[in-house]
């Protein structure tokens, strides 16, 4: 097999060049940033080689670790905490999804010194509270109201935001109106061209499509960068103007879609869908139990996208915020393994996963945790020389450029 160097260009061909040199940057930073850009090696070394258990079939959210999980404002304009990104959602194995946060456990607690006995622990909390939600079969949720520990500070705290905030940090006044911010390190200027083309398409989606925000126009759009693992592909940032009140302003966002991550690696039928943003959407409106506010799909120039509304609550679950607060970390990790199986009971029997009562009996088994905790001891450690190994081909790659042509 190639050198996972050459496997993550293979995977990365077609990506926006400036845009996939920042991603290798980031994923030259830690383990963690690493595993979190390079899903496609976890599945496809689990084609060569599976060791994991049988399981149900389930949706899974293709790409599970501890930082896609997060607070957002639901259609309801409520604030949840739940996974939060789907865009290798697919079907397949129940215990891919499971495998691969527990997986991520050992890689984070690794990069932040944390003794690997305390990751051991909370991959057996995780896997516990997993297996008895799923035995349960009742799909559960999080919101500050439940919420405990650090998710509920997290929740209370973003759910306080208000939608100014957002665009004091993105924008900037010019005279009589706004603007999105171009020194922002994370918006990028577009072609004239391109810009006038996206502002067309987008007020025509706006008038003609259900989904949408009432009466507003696009005043502004630019290039967002955003993310670890879909870095390259294309991200627009459009901020919207009310028709009936002058001052009052939204941002929204569209991302291109493309094939999930894994779908190469897992032999199995999936169902045809329109577009890659329908599958994302699909998905997660099946997954979470309440879906973003104003998650849509469409297309641009024969590309499939992602459109949702951009908010302050939208924020990822920061791991290192309890590094050093055991007793909050225990509680987070409770929620992630109820989370995880509460989208797979919400899921099930929905175009080809399994019923239910299959992954109530799965979750009462306990025999088969113990397997997957060892994988995933054992494949952090794969994780890791993959990571030497990529860093040392970015500093050949660097050197190899900074030699004087011939």
């Amino acid at each position: 097999m190639d050198n996972c160097f050459k496997r993550i260009e293979l995977f990365n061909q077609g990506r926006i060049p400036d845009m996939l040199r920042v991603k290798y940057k980031l994923m030259e930073g830690d383990t963690f940033r690493f595993f979190r850009g390079s899903n496609h090696l976890f599945f496809e070394d689990l084609a060569g080689n599976n060791p994991l258990p049988p399981s149900p079939i389930s949706w899974l959210c293709g790409d599970l670790h501890l930082e896609n999980f997060g607070s957002f404002k639901g259609d309801n304009r409520l604030v949840y905490f739940d996974m939060n990104d789907f865009d290798d959602a697919l079907l397949g194995p129940a215990v891919y999804d499971v495998a691969r946060l527990v997986c991520s456990l050992f890689i984070a607690f690794e990069s932040l010194k944390i003794e690997e006995d305390k990751a051991i622990n909370m991959g057996k909390l995780f896997l516990k509270i997993y297996s008895e939600t799923l035995e349960k079969g009742k799909a559960r949720y999080i919101e500050p109201q439940t919420a405990k520990g650090i998710v509920y500070k997290f929740l209370s705290v973003v759910s306080k935001r208000k939608d100014k905030q957002i665009l004091r940090k993105r924008t900037v006044r010019k005279k009589d109106s706004i603007a999105i911010l171009l020194a922002h390190p994370r918006h990028f200027a577009l072609d004239a061209g391109l810009k006038k083309e996206l502002i067309t398409y987008l007020n025509d989606w706006l008038q003609n499509n259900s989904y949408t925000p009432y009466n507003f126009d696009v005043q502004d759009v630019a290039f967002r960068m955003a993310g670890t693992g879909s870095l390259g592909l294309k991200r627009y940032l459009f901020l919207l103007q009310s028709k009936n009140r002058e001052s009052k302003h939204m941002l929204m966002e569209m991302k291109q879609s493309v094939e999930p991550a894994p779908k190469k690696y897992i032999k199995m039928q999936q169902p045809q869908w329109v577009s890659e943003s329908e599958r994302v959407v699909n998905i997660q409106q099946r997954m979470q139990n309440i879906p973003p506010a104003l998650l849509s799909f469409s297309d641009f120039r024969n590309e499939s996208y992602m459109i949702q509304e951009m908010q302050p609550t939208k924020d990822s679950f920061n791991f290192k915020l309890v590094r050093d607060a055991y007793r909050d970390l225990y509680q987070v990790i409770h929620d992630m393994g109820l989370l995880t199986a509460s989208a797979q009971i919400r899921s099930s029997g929905w175009k080809g996963a399994s019923v239910v009562d299959e992954l109530s009996a799965f979750g009462g088994n306990k025999q088969w945790q113990d397997s997957v905790l060892d994988f995933a001891r054992i494949y952090s450690q794969i994780v890791k020389k993959d990571y030497l190994e990529f860093c040392q081909a970015m500093k050949d790659t660097k050197a190899q450029s900074l030699k004087p042509k011939a």
